[in-house]
């Protein structure tokens, strides 16, 4: 062999060489990157989750089994409806049938099931898998826990609606307020002055509700008594010289953790009582009593001389009554109410440990 052909052979295996560590340092960083990748699934929090085309998990993280509750050995080789819920067990065969057309499903919101039973709102993403020549031969799945943003948004609503509720109400009461005060005025001066008087009773009664607007409590001991606070929110509807309404019987102390709840229930009380019933009229009369039997708070509020009420619709208080049923719940009271021809009677029955613990 010539000194030319060793050469040339020497720089044949040369080549080779540097082709052989290419390729070793490419499967190398292959494997770098999908063991990189493999970490990144296991840690995320998000539910990340494969199955085959007929419905069957073969890949289930650690953020799958905080979410929906089931271990990786109890979720792979079960189908994926181990987490749908019966009523939306349709939903599988219509992704399945996108994903077999190539298609990507991006944050379908959802409800699933989790392995006690719970149901929890969870947004979808669920892409094609395809093997090294291209054929789908599985989905990947995203899921994201998604119930805390969805209770926000409904208490966002729900806030945002009781807002409007209580501006129209507020613009109503003061329409009320205005023709009682004209009606009773008899200078300008005593109009101007009356009005005042009335509009910043109205005012501090309706602050007392605002901490609910914005999620914060109330906190502390005791911060006022019931009459007290019955004072504050029926002070807009009181007329020179006598009131329209009186409070009897059993005062008793109301918890600083309580005083918006009930402050919200008395308030759509009275402005009912204003825009509807004894209060929106200049001869009608409100008597609360409130009597401590044992271990029960029973109060009594009853209209009289008010609007005549048809004995066969009794009035709609709509979102108001929403309100209550939320309000009654929270704080275990009881309500039934009672229409008479010229009035009202609301019945109220509380844990005392509902009111002052």
């Amino acid at each position: 062999m010539s000194i030319s052909d060793n050469q040339q052979h020497e720089g044949q295996a040369q080549i080779r060489l540097q082709q052989l560590e290419a390729d070793i340092e490419a499967a190398q960083h292959g494997h770098n990157a999908a063991a990189f990748l493999a970490a990144i699934v296991e840690s995320s929090d998000d539910a990340i989750v494969s199955k085959s085309l007929s419905g069957i998990i073969t890949t289930w993280n650690k953020g799958a089994e905080r979410v929906f509750g089931y271990t990786a050995d109890e979720a792979i080789g079960n189908p994926i409806t181990i987490v749908i819920p019966p009523d939306r067990l349709e939903e599988e065969p219509a992704i399945l049938a996108r994903i077999q057309a190539g298609e990507r499903v991006d944050h379908f919101e959802t409800i699933r099931r989790r392995k006690d039973g719970t149901l929890i709102d969870i947004s979808l993403t669920i892409s094609p898998i395809r093997d090294s020549n291209g054929k789908i031969i599985g989905a990947s799945k995203i899921a994201r826990d998604i119930s805390e943003r969805k209770r926000a948004a409904e208490r966002q609503e729900l806030l945002m609606r009781e807002m409007h509720h209580r501006v129209k109400n507020l613009f109503a009461i003061t329409g009320s307020i205005i023709t009682l005060a004209a009606r009773t005025a008899k200078t300008t001066a005593d109009l101007a002055a009356g009005m005042k008087d009335r509009l910043m009773a109205l005012s501090r009664a309706h602050e007392m509700t605002l901490p609910s607007l914005n999620g914060e409590a109330a906190t502390g001991a005791p911060e006022t008594t019931l009459f007290q606070l019955l004072s504050n929110i029926l002070a807009p509807y009181g007329r020179d010289g006598a009131n329209r309404w009186q409070l009897i019987g059993d005062d008793i102390d109301i918890s600083g953790t309580k005083i918006t709840n009930f402050a919200l229930l008395f308030h759509e009380f009275a402005t009912n009582a204003a825009k509807y019933g004894a209060l929106s009229v200049e001869e009608g009369k409100l008597e609360i009593a409130a009597a401590v039997k044992g271990e029960i708070l029973e109060i009594v509020w009853l209209e009289s001389s008010g609007p005549l009420q048809p004995t066969s619709e009794p009035r709609s208080i709509g979102f108001g009554s929403r309100l209550e049923q939320i309000i009654g719940k929270s704080v275990g009271v009881e309500i039934s109410r009672e229409w008479m021809p010229d009035g009202l009677s609301i019945r109220l029955s509380i844990p005392r440990r509902a009111i002052s613990d």
